[in-house]
């Protein structure tokens, strides 16, 4: 027997696992057209630390928004239970069996965040379930917002949700004491889709550029792939300029004040994604201030993108958590399932409350708002439209 052949055995099961994932991505329908459904089912996922807290006050502020249409029965929303660390754990799932069917039921999610145990955590190795969620809804399409106007500043990124290094982020494998590898894997298919989703989004609001950020001069195969898949789209789109970075001096130009108001639509692969828009956040207020949209062609997914802050929970600080990245990814909701009147309503109360007027401040801790004062305020402020 070889020294490496356990190795190389995990290696072709993976070949295998993902190829038969390609042979699923070639026969993949078009988009749900939430207009021809007799009730769309809003599932609201409570998740870890803050999570509950949070999206309690977003379910809270939804249902005041859709009141007439939740009392026709065109709207449903639903609370899902079990997406908590203690619950995964229990069942040695990222998802259990029982929730993933729950979350199946509904047409979209509004989720809180979950924690992800890392090496040194009391926590067995499990898979993120963010992760395990895009992978078993096929939410290939992570679209992050950003934008301040004062600063010239109207960004949309649209991130890979299913590829990369974080799609076998779990199954990387130990060769030797001294030798780890981890696996990195593009699809033409999954490529060409997020391509065509950010080229799509660019059309169809007016956006004259996309901006395709990889590091394909060292990253060769799976970045060359990325890459090219984005080259034959944009061909598809002669209206649209279409331009090439590097992830490292893409970093860089986002803080050049000049450059950056020159950046609209951009495109990248799943880990460089996460990064930069972590970054872009910033311009914005934090990543506390900033909302996601994960979408697939048959389900959707709504998150704040930050994380489950445990230790505020720790220090009896969580009632006073950030509500802004979960409202705004409420807001994105409404806006993906037609409700555009009410997710400008939601939007504009949110820079009232947050940025222009701000009645009210949250500081995370004792000397700010609570969030469910903050949420008083947004409906009040609503209200009064």
């Amino acid at each position: 027997m070889g020294k490496f052949d356990a190795v190389l055995r995990h290696f072709e099961a993976i070949l295998e696992q993902q190829a038969e994932r390609v042979e699923r991505l070639k026969d993949e329908g078009d988009f749900v057209d939430y207009s021809k459904l007799d009730r769309i089912v809003i599932g609201v996922v409570g998740g870890d630390g803050i999570g509950p807290m949070i999206t309690g006050e977003a379910e809270r502020i939804l249902k005041v928004l859709l009141h007439d249409e939740i009392a026709a029965g065109k709207i449903e929303i639903r609370d899902i239970e079990g997406l908590t660390i203690e619950n995964r754990v229990a069942h040695n799932q990222p998802i259990p069996d029982d929730v993933l069917a729950e979350l199946k039921q509904c047409d979209v999610i509004l989720k809180g965040p979950t924690t992800t145990p890392q090496k040194g955590d009391p926590w067995p190795n499990i898979e993120s379930a963010n992760v395990a969620m895009r992978k078993a809804l096929d939410l290939f399409a992570n679209v992050r917002p950003v934008k301040v106007p004062e600063q010239g500043i109207d960004w949309t990124f649209f991130r890979e949700n299913t590829e990369g290094e974080y799609a076998l982020g779990s199954q990387g494998v130990n060769a030797t004491d001294d030798l780890a590898f981890d696996f990195k894997v593009i699809t033409t298919q999954g490529a060409e889709r997020i391509a065509r989703a950010a080229f799509d989004f660019a059309r169809k609001n007016g956006k004259t550029r996309v901006t395709a950020v990889t590091k394909a001069n060292v990253i060769k195969t799976t970045d060359g792939k990325f890459l090219e898949c984005c080259r034959k789209v944009a061909a598809e789109y002669p209206e649209i300029t279409f331009d090439e970075w590097y992830i490292d001096i893409m970093t860089a130009k986002l803080v050049d004040e000049k450059r950056r108001r020159d950046f609209q639509v951009v495109v990248l692969p799943n880990l460089y994604g996460d990064i930069i828009t972590d970054e872009a956040a910033e311009f914005q207020g934090g990543v506390g201030t900033a909302g996601s949209s994960n979408l697939g062609k048959r389900y959707a997914m709504f998150e704040a993108i930050h994380g489950s802050a445990p230790r505020m929970v720790k220090e009896g600080r969580a009632q006073y958590a950030d509500l802004s990245s979960v409202i705004r990814a409420a807001a994105m909701l409404l806006a993906h399932i037609g409700y555009g009147a009410q997710a400008d309503k939601l939007t504009r109360a949110l820079e009232i409350c947050g940025q222009t007027e701000r009645k009210l401040v949250m500081t995370g801790r004792s000397d700010g708002a609570t969030g469910r004062e903050f949420g008083d305020y947004i409906l009040e402020t609503i209200a009064k439209m």
